[in-house]
């Protein structure tokens, strides 16, 4: 019988720097967005030889977690494997099914934030919800959409189950990804503004029903707002035909 092969006292070196790096990436080190120290640096910061680097970055790019662009660099796409693979995912996925996604994630973590949200939490929520009036006010979209952001991401935490708030982390530039920004108009920014009033009183009174409908109400309504804007290719089509 043929026996198993044992396994390796010690790892190769560009194992170990790819580990260091995948762990400098996951910890933030090196931010999402960002381009990564020239290769010279890197190896004079490191202490290793060029191709013991390119060999590590190349794995790193593999993964995910590292894209290369020509002429500008080699920049941090995503802080995990995972991550990578649901903004692929996502990318990849027909809008509806994404906002599903989102319904299942943010209705229980709506109705568990209720239940055991803290008071440090709820002023964070309210402090959120006072931000994202401003930037409203002041029709700065990208301001709105950023705030909106760490909003969902605050009523996650507030839900008190690391494993979901892990989860919604990876998920939550997928989804950024893949549904965008649309500029809202005023009876339907105040809709959605209202909604989210209606789903910190909810999580403040401890109504975890209430809050899992206004959580579900918010998304159909960003569903409703995203199926009447008209698709990119739809209005490269009809440029076309003018």
């Amino acid at each position: 019988m043929k026996r198993i092969s044992a396994p390796r006292r010690a790892t190769s070196l560009s194992a170990q720097l790819v580990a260091s790096l995948r762990s400098h990436i996951e910890s933030g080190g090196w931010p999402v967005g960002t381009r990564i120290p020239p290769e010279q640096t890197l190896i004079e910061e490191l202490g290793v030889g060029r191709s013991t680097l390119r060999e590590a970055i190349g794995a790193l790019v593999h993964l995910g977690l590292l894209e290369p662009r020509a002429g500008d660099g080699t920049y941090v796409r995503s802080a995990s494997e995972l991550q990578s693979v649901m903004v692929r995912r996502a990318s990849s996925a027909q809008r509806d099914k994404v906002l599903e996604l989102r319904t299942v994630l943010e209705e229980y973590a709506s109705g568990a934030a209720a239940l055991r949200r803290s008071e440090e939490q709820l002023r964070e929520l309210r402090e959120l919800l006072a931000d994202a009036d401003a930037a409203s006010a002041g029709e700065d979209t990208a301001a709105a959409t950023s705030v909106d952001a760490l909003f969902h991401r605050a009523v996650v935490r507030a839900s008190g189950n690391d494993l979901l708030m892990e989860v919604y982390d990876y998920l939550g530039t997928a989804l950024t990804t893949s549904l965008g920004g649309l500029p809202w108009d005023a009876a339907h920014a105040e809709e959605h503004a209202g909604l989210h009033r209606r789903l910190v009183a909810a999580i403040a009174a401890q109504d975890a029903g209430d809050a899992r409908e206004a959580a579900a109400a918010i998304v159909q309504l960003t569903r409703d707002h995203q199926s009447d804007a008209p698709r990119a290719s739809d209005a490269s089509r009809a440029g076309e035909n003018q």
